[in-house]
């Protein structure tokens, strides 16, 4: 894998497709905060080594708002990928006031028929629990999350608050 490619790829999606805003998710982007993160530096890309929850033991937040583990998305099934990101959420990165959320190219995430996935890599995003909460807030008292699915809502919010209720 191309690590360099990657970011390359990585941050071309989040500046041409996560910063913008998309009349089908009501005005908003996919992800409001990420453009000051992208344009603070705050986001560290880097290549994932072994596995998602082998990676995500070692793990540590320190001067980044978002760690992105990158890896090649044909090297692990979408289910297990998932199952394993979710996994490390419940074994150990929630006590360190952690989460990470898996995307996976073949594990589709759609929002009023907006593909959310990146496409190409398989990726973990490893954010702060405590402000992903916190931010989470500030948008659901904004409607940023009308008109989303229940379903999709349950699975962004499995491990965390629930900024709607």
């Amino acid at each position: 894998m191309d690590i360099d490619q990657a970011r390359q790829d990585i941050l071309s999606w989040i500046e041409n497709f996560v910063e913008r805003p998309n009349a089908n998710l009501n005005g908003w982007p996919p992800c409001p905060y990420a453009r000051r993160a992208r344009l603070d530096n705050m986001i560290d890309i880097r290549s994932g080594t072994v596995e998602p929850y082998t990676d995500l033991r070692l793990i540590e937040m320190q001067h980044h708002d978002v760690i992105v583990l990158v890896y090649d998305a044909q090297e692990f099934d979408g289910a297990d990928f998932d199952h394993q990101v979710h996994q490390a959420n419940l074994a150990f990165l929630a006590g360190k006031d952690m989460i990470a959320m898996a995307d996976h190219p073949a594990v589709r995430e759609e929002v009023n028929g907006v593909c959310m996935n990146q496409g190409q890599w398989a990726l973990v995003f490893v954010q702060r629990l405590s402000q992903l909460n916190r931010d989470a807030r500030i948008l659901a008292s904004k409607d940023f999350y009308q008109g989303w699915s229940e379903d999709y809502l349950a699975e962004l919010f499995r491990g965390r608050e629930d900024p709607r209720q």
